[in-house]
C-alpha cells in the first residue's frame, strides 16, 4: 500500500478525527482497497468492497468531507474487513 493510502486510513482510524480530507483522495483510497465506487444517486455512492455493500455520501458544496462523513467511511471500512495496516517490528 502506497504511503498516501496508509496515511489516509490512519486519519481515518485514529482520532481525532480530521476535517481536512478530500472525497477524491478517499475515492482514490477506496479503488486502490479493490472496492468498487459507482455513482448511485444525487451525491450518493454505491461501494462494494470485500463483498459487502455500503452508500457513502460525497460532501455538499466542498470537496473536503466532514467529521461525520470520515466517521461513516470508517464504519463502512471495519464493516469491510479493512483495518490499520500493522507495523513491522
Amino acid at each position: 500500500m502506497s504511503h498516501k493510502h496508509e496515511n489516509l486510513l490512519r486519519m481515518v482510524f485514529e482520532g481525532p478525527v480530521s476535517g481536512n480530507v478530500h472525497w477524491r483522495e478517499v475515492e482514490a483510497m477506496l479503488t486502490h482497497l479493490g472496492a468498487r465506487v459507482d455513482p448511485h444517486h444525487g451525491a450518493s455512492f454505491r461501494v462494494v468492497l470485500n463483498g459487502v455493500e455500503g452508500f457513502l455520501h460525497h460532501p455538499h458544496h466542498s470537496n473536503t468531507c466532514t467529521k461525520q462523513e470520515l466517521r461513516h467511511i470508517r464504519d463502512y471500512l471495519e464493516s469491510a474487513g479493512v483495518g490499520l495496516p500493522q507495523n513491522p517490528t
